[in-house]
């Protein structure tokens, strides 16, 4: 669910180019970018452009889920306490939000492709340097510059959505959903061969080779034909649509193309503004709600399944790794997990594309605040739930309804937020939201690993009390955007 928000927020920011209106030349036609790529349309060139941009998604999926699926064996072989196992997740998010500013500002200066293809070699090598960590501090720091690469991702998503034309956009979103589900799917069947055999470090070296395989590819897609125009290379640019015109069997928009004028961009006070105060804080609130959920649950499900925290069950999800001793007892016991918890978190994962078809009907039907208050409201139903003394089929129901809803709220945000704001303010909007979600995915650890071992009801009511604030705050949101047209301006 990581790759849907940077692609909505990529998306509107496209819309932030406006097209020149001036009269051309007499007798000389001029065209810009989006008109070539509208005349191009879709074809074979954008088909290898999903699946090669859309698989940034799996390998991102891979590495974030990764640590959900090492936690317990980092746990044992270093003797690790919950907050330390929980600061592994923490330092992830924090590589992934400060580098996804300073990469941002490196590819709009130096280009998205250059900058996409720096940040999968470096998530790849400090993967691969991770499986050598020699202590926990060197693998926090490892990882925490995975993060960092990672983060560098979203210039594939951006180099995808600048290629598509207008009406495809919307489709291609909910479908980049099947990349990251991929993903999270691949990182689990994986641990549950790897991990009990050749051990978590030969797991982190082949979730590397999905990345490293990916670089191989880049070469088949160009540079975007938005950014060599912003730059005035407009000779790049040219050659590059007439190259996908030419593989999708499609005409060349014919004249001299010219280049775009760029309307003023967003300024923070403007999310201040009197009009989109209260939209703007309420908005804030349930981003970093969700975030929050959507992170609890993943990390809570792991957490859960390894401490072993479901009753009435005929067979064990977890494993001991050491016999009933003094070390058992101690709060960094290992328990590790077996069989049954890796088939639970495989069918937990795949929820999340469960309610995609009931999401969206929501979402045209009843509308973007109902819809979401709703999901949210269930969300904080099935968080208490949990606490129901069932047995484990009855627990990965409610893990699996848990991913299907966290991930419908995700959703429902993202459409809100980008149909909310108006153009020349709707990039910035998303782009503050995207960082109060890696606030909330910083925070879910400590109370998914930490405070879920004291308190496991405590942790419980926590998300559950969160979700209602957002449902509450999206219910009285002051702006229902469904069938609302696009703002341009405040």
């Amino acid at each position: 669910m990581a790759t849907a928000p940077k692609e909505a927020e990529n998306d509107v920011g496209l819309e932030e180019i406006q097209t020149e209106r001036q009269e051309p030349p007499k007798g000389q036609k001029t065209f810009t970018v989006q008109e070539a790529v509208e005349t191009i349309g879709f074809g074979r060139f954008h088909i290898a452009l999903f699946l090669i941009m859309g698989s940034t998604g799996v390998v991102e999926a891979m590495e974030i889920m990764l640590i959900a699926v090492v936690s317990p064996l980092i746990r044992c072989e270093w003797q690790l306490q919950d907050w330390q196992v929980a600061l592994v997740t923490t330092m992830v998010f924090f590589g992934y939000m400060v580098f996804s500013i300073v990469l941002g500002l490196l590819a709009d200066r130096y280009g998205r492709w250059k900058i996409l293809l720096l940040s999968f070699l470096w998530a790849s090598y400090f993967s691969l340097l991770t499986s050598f960590a020699p202590s926990y501090m060197w693998f926090v720091f490892l990882r925490a510059m995975v993060g960092g690469g990672v983060a560098g991702h979203a210039q594939g998503l951006i180099i995808k959505t600048e290629f598509l034309p207008t009406k495809y956009r919307g489709y291609m979103l909910p479908l980049s959903q099947v990349f990251w589900l991929a993903g999270s799917l691949l990182i689990v069947g994986l641990a549950s061969v790897v991990n009990p055999t050749i051990g978590w470090r030969w797991l982190i070296r082949i979730a590397s080779i999905p990345g490293i395989l990916l670089i191989l590819v880049f070469k088949f897609i160009p540079e975007s034909a938005r950014y060599n125009v912003s730059t005035g290379n407009m000779a790049a640019a040219l050659a590059t649509l007439r190259k996908i015109a030419k593989m999708n069997g499609a005409m060349m928009t014919e004249g001299v193309l010219r280049e775009p004028t760029k309307e003023r961009g967003g300024r923070f006070k403007d999310l201040m503004h009197p009009k989109y105060l209260r939209t703007t804080l309420q908005i804030w609130i349930i981003w970093l709600g969700i975030a929050f959920a959507y992170y609890g649950v993943i990390l809570a499900s792991a957490e859960l399944l390894e401490r072993d925290l479901v009753c009435g069950s005929t067979a064990p999800l977890v494993q001991d790794a050491v016999d009933d001793s003094e070390e058992s007892h101690s709060p960094c016991h290992c328990r590790l997990f077996g069989p049954a918890a890796y088939q639970t978190m495989i069918i937990s994962t795949v929820g999340e594309i469960a309610l995609n078809p009931l999401n969206i009907l929501g979402i045209n039907f009843l509308g973007r605040r109902l819809s979401l208050c709703i999901t949210m409201g269930c969300t904080a139903l099935f968080f208490l739930l949990l606490n129901i003394c069932t047995s484990s089929t009855g627990t990965t129901g409610f893990l699996f309804m848990l991913r299907a809803l966290v991930s419908a709220n995700f959703n429902t945000i993202y459409i809100y937020t980008a149909e909310v704001y108006p153009t020349t303010m709707r990039a910035l909007g998303m782009g503050t939201s995207g960082s109060l979600c890696r606030v909330g995915a910083m925070v879910a650890p400590f109370i998914s690993q930490v405070l879920m071992s004291a308190s496991f009801i405590g942790a419980l009511c926590l998300f559950s009390s969160v979700c209602i604030v957002c449902a509450i705050s999206a219910f009285t949101l002051p702006i229902e955007t469904k069938g609302r047209a696009l703002q341009v301006c405040i």
